[in-house]
C-alpha cells in the first residue's frame, strides 16, 4: 500500500475520509487507519464503500455493525428500483 501519511496532517472538519473495501483484510486495515488517526473526530465524514463486483454491500454493512466503526457506507449501484 503506497500511503502519504503527511496527507493525513492535512484533514480538517470539512474533509471526508473514503475507504474502498474489496476483503476482510482491507476493511481490518481501514478500522485500524481510522482508529489510530482518530479520523472520526477529524474530519466531516468516514466512507466506507464496497469495491465493485468484489465485495457485497450487505458483507461490508455487517462488518461495519459488528465493529461499531464510526463510518457511514457507501453502496453504489446497489439499489434496485421497480415501476409499478
Amino acid at each position: 500500500r503506497s500511503t502519504h501519511w503527511a496527507n493525513l496532517d492535512q484533514l480538517s472538519s470539512r474533509d471526508e475520509a473514503k475507504f474502498v473495501i474489496a476483503d476482510r483484510a482491507d476493511f481490518d486495515y481501514a478500522v485500524d487507519v481510522v482508529q489510530r488517526h482518530e479520523l472520526a473526530t477529524r474530519v466531516a465524514a468516514v466512507l466506507f464503500s464496497p469495491a465493485f463486483g468484489e465485495l457485497e454491500p450487505a458483507q461490508l454493512a455487517r462488518w461495519m455493525l459488528e465493529a461499531r466503526v464510526p463510518a457511514r457506507t457507501e453502496a453504489i449501484g446497489s439499489i434496485r428500483l421497480r415501476s409499478s
